[in-house]
């Protein structure tokens, strides 16, 4: 069990926040203090009746704490802090635990080598290079970890599972842009490699699409990447390309870590729930996931300065593919879904970067979120500035660009019930803008049926050709700028 020593306000000042108690069976008895936590009691992770690890976790801060302690001695006995870390450092990620079925107990257990010494982590493996997945091993007498094995170029291959008690076998699941998702058997002692599945390309009209893993800078120096897709047979002298980008911001504590690369080159890429994708079938370029950070600096907290960054980030990334001769300034359009269907609304209402946007299932109205969204710490009434300066519903009548908006009506997300594009809708159209509301039947806040993803697809062809691949040359003093100006 655990109690907040802060009385549940991570306001109050106190030396220790949280504290975990130990009850025995059969649970009629009082409970014994077992340990104390700094930051907010996280989780713990029984290994043995000696050796478990307690994590807790510090919100504002963004940090981690691991501890390894033994729940058999009196207050865990001597804890051993084994990572302190930066949750946004995605570089240093340890990973997670491999587990297994104990079939004494039908519970799901961290896998121990037989001589009881060691456990196994897998993890993504985050690098200045992409993604390298790993395996290793930690060992429990020095808390050290060993690396056992990582993905190389120019495959992208994660670990599945491993096979057995001492990882001399692993399954892993192997790709490149042009051979798809297979698994493997790799032997780590004989360095042998066992094909176990032959699945083929299950979209191979899509195999000559042209993708590429591009970075690029912010003015204020914040490091950005994203994935570039180019339609089939496509070639810089056949001209410039309408293109479509699709997005979602994130918070960061530092510039640092906002400025690591996501995702890997050597990933094989295929149209799934990724709709948009699908674009690349009519003509379209598509730029995915091109990071929006928001990061706080001196002392503030990122939001302050939300649409000032939103702005740079998307200009910056216009910027890049135009001078890389792929894109046309003037015929580019922007998507995404909940906080990327915020975002999308909110540079169509501060800048004239984009022709059109297309907006799923989001939030427009901070008002109506008034005790903090996504890792915005401050209530409605802390920070009513920046609640009123974030919500594209008030600035519905600078918004001159054609909206279409799509929502589920049986969202189930809180924060996105489906009055928010209700009432953006009607904001727009009394303002005289344009826009579209596409209401969902049926929809949570992610959707699922077949036939939603096919007429999403219909709504995104038809709406893009006519306000960005056809679109009429703009009409504004933005037009003739080498880089549109916030409004």
């Amino acid at each position: 069990m655990v109690e907040a020593l802060d009385k549940g306000d991570p306001r109050n000042r106190v030396p220790k926040r949280d504290q975990v108690s130990l009850l025995s069976a059969p649970f009629t008895g009082s409970a014994t203090p077992f340990f104390q936590t700094e930051y907010r009691y996280a989780v713990i992770d029984w290994i043995s009746p000696n050796v478990a690890f307690v994590n807790e976790r510090l919100s504002r801060g963004a940090r981690l704490r691991t501890w390894m302690v033994d729940p058999s001695a009196p207050s865990g006995g001597m804890p051993k802090l084994v990572w302190d870390r930066s949750l946004e450092d995605r570089y240093s990620d340890p990973g997670t635990w491999v587990y297994v079925q104990d079939p004494a107990s039908d519970r799901l257990v961290p896998l121990r080598s037989s001589d009881g010494r060691y456990l196994y982590l897998r993890g993504n493996g985050a690098s200045a290079e992409g993604e390298r997945p790993f395996v290793d091993r930690f060992d429990l007498t020095t808390g050290k970890t060993e690396r056992l094995w990582q993905s190389a170029a120019p495959y992208y291959e994660q670990v599945l599972q491993v096979v057995d008690r001492d990882a001399n076998r692993i399954i892993t699941q192997r790709e490149s842009p042009t051979e798809a998702p297979n698994a493997f058997v790799r032997d780590l002692r004989s360095k042998s490699l066992t094909q176990i599945t032959k699945l083929g390309d299950p979209a191979p009209y899509f195999a000559n699409v042209k993708s590429q893993l591009i970075t690029y800078t912010r003015p204020d120096g914040v490091k950005l990447s994203a994935t570039l897709y180019l339609p089939p047979g496509y070639d810089k002298l056949q001209g410039r390309l309408p293109f479509f980008f699709w997005a979602y911001p994130r918070e960061f504590q530092s510039a640092d870590a906002a400025s690591q690369l996501t995702g890997s080159p050597y990933q094989f890429k295929r149209p799934g729930r990724q709709n948009y994708l699908m674009l690349l079938m009519h003509g379209y370029g598509v730029l995915d996931g091109p990071t929006m950070p928001i990061v706080g600096t001196n002392g503030k907290e990122p939001n302050d300065s939300y649409i000032d960054q939103l702005v740079a980030s998307a200009q910056a990334a216009v910027d890049k593919i135009v001078d890389m001769g792929v894109a046309d300034r003037d015929r580019i359009g922007i998507g995404g879904h909940s906080y990327g269907a915020f975002m999308t609304v909110n540079l169509l209402a501060h800048s004239d970067i984009f022709r059109t946007g297309i907006a799923e299932s989001g939030a427009y109205n901070r008002t109506l979120t008034p005790f903090g969204f996504q890792a915005e710490p401050r209530t409605y009434w802390e920070a009513p500035e920046i609640y009123n300066a974030m919500s594209p519903f008030n600035y519905a009548n600078k918004i001159n660009e054609p909206v279409l908006l799509i929502h589920g009506q049986r969202d189930d997300n809180s924060g996105t019930f489906p009055i928010q594009s209700e009432r953006l809708f009607a904001a727009i159209k009394g303002n005289g803008g344009n826009v579209r509301y596409v209401q969902l039947p049926l929809e949570p806040h992610g959707y699922t049926a077949r036939e939603t993803q096919r007429h999403l697809l219909w709504e995104y062809i038809n709406w893009l050709d006519k306000y960005v691949k056809n679109a009429p040359p703009r009409t504004t003093t933005s037009a003739t700028a080498t880089s549109p100006a916030p409004k």
